[in-house]
């Protein structure tokens, strides 16, 4: 599939050896593989031939899935997970040990932040979070042991934008594995590996599934060190996927690109509407010419995609009134489904971040996030005039 396109690679992905020739990937629901006899058995054990034998290190289902991603991503391979956070912590696990250190985004997901600060520092793992969109500030922070340079761009939820290129050569310069959570953009809207970094992770509960009914995460890595690495890793904390949740993505990937187009662009005319409003203090939106990094966004990234985050001049008790009073916006945490979602980070997806290193990332109290969804564009508009009338 390497020569077709992004949405010809969506729908037919990655094929199987199906005897019966199914449409669609089945779901191959078993723990275990009967061997042929107890030779090839064993020749599968030691990797002198090709077999699936437990589904925790091999399935046919969920292999699809890696495969279609990594393809999708320009990856060597994928490694798929049993969550977002399982697919971060893999990461951390696999390529990092005592006394290393990771120089990392301060406004990254907050369980991606938390878990390295309250539990790998009992292990002995250091880590510095420094605004990213600066090469300085990146230079500044890395040590004689540092291993890893970790990005989110789009950064959540302050929507700031950082470099791919410029950190893929800081990367390089320094020795660093270059790994970036690519889960607001998707392989749709940009793709890491193509700008210098190693490893690529996506929550697969998001855009790549878009519905808001599974829990999954995946690995797409660039070369096959790196992939056994963090393979093995995988295998041995059992962080696998479940082959239903594989073949759920597997279902509603192929839809990601119209899913993306439509939400994107309904976070346009959201975006426009917000930062014109005289309840509205400052919009967050990598495809409005206000946005800092206007032009970087246009640059590494093929659209603005779907999330927005706004503050109100009210603070966090106009927001609070907002949330309380949407109608077609659900109040809850996560992002990238078809339906509209918003939430205010502070109080919870980073929680677990003190408000100090919250404020000084850009995650202010009054912050709100929207994560837009493909619902007719006037109906959001409508849910938010009404909304913030009463904020």
């Amino acid at each position: 599939m390497k020569n077709h396109g992004f949405n010809t690679k969506l729908i037919h992905g990655h094929s199987i050896n199906d005897p019966y020739k199914s449409a669609n990937i089945p779901i191959y629901q078993t723990s275990t593989f009967a061997f042929e006899s107890c030779d090839y058995g064993a020749a599968c054990f030691a990797g002198d031939e090709d077999g699936y034998i437990y589904t925790r290190l091999g399935n046919p289902t969920i292999e699809a899935l890696e495969k279609t991603v990594a393809e999708l991503e320009g990856g060597y391979d994928a490694i798929a997970v049993g969550s977002g956070m399982a697919a971060v912590t893999t990461v951390y696990m696999a390529l990092l040990g005592q006394g290393a250190h990771i120089v990392s985004t301060d406004a990254v997901y907050g369980p991606s932040r938390g878990v390295m600060e309250d539990h790998f520092s009992r292990f002995g793992v250091e880590s510095t979070y420094v605004k990213t969109t600066s090469r300085e500030n990146i230079i500044k922070a890395i040590r004689p042991n540092t291993k890893v340079l970790y990005i989110e761009t789009p950064a959540n939820p302050t929507m700031e934008l950082t470099d791919l290129k410029m950190c893929g050569e800081i990367a390089k310069e320094h020795n660093l594995i270059m790994v970036v959570d690519n889960t607001f953009c998707s392989p749709y809207l940009q793709r890491p590996l193509e700008h210098g970094a190693h490893v690529v992770l996506h929550s697969m509960t998001k855009y790549i599934n878009g519905h808001a009914d599974i829990v999954g995460g995946i690995i797409i890595t660039k070369d096959a060190e790196i992939d056994k690495k963090i393979r093995t890793m995988m295998i041995n904390m059992g962080g696998c996927i479940d082959p239903h949740q594989a073949y759920l993505v597997l279902r509603g990937l192929k839809t990601l690109a119209v899913r993306m187009d439509r939400s994107q662009q309904n976070a346009m005319k959201i975006a426009e509407f917000l930062e014109k409003h005289p309840k509205v203090d400052r919009v967050m939106y990598p495809g409005l010419k206000s946005h800092p990094q206007y032009e970087l966004a246009k640059k590494q990234m093929n659209g603005f995609g779907g999330m927005i985050s706004f503050e109100l001049k009210g603070g966090i008790e106009a927001g609070k009134r907002l949330l309380d009073n949407l109608k077609v916006a659900i109040l809850a945490v996560s992002l990238g489904g078809v339906e509209t979602l918003i939430e205010h980070p502070a109080s919870m997806t980073h929680t677990k971040v003190s408000k100090e290193k919250r404020l000084l990332a850009g995650i202010t109290d009054g912050l709100v996030r929207l994560s837009v969804g493909i619902e007719d564009v006037d109906d959001i508009l409508e849910d938010l005039k009404q909304g913030l009338d009463k904020a």
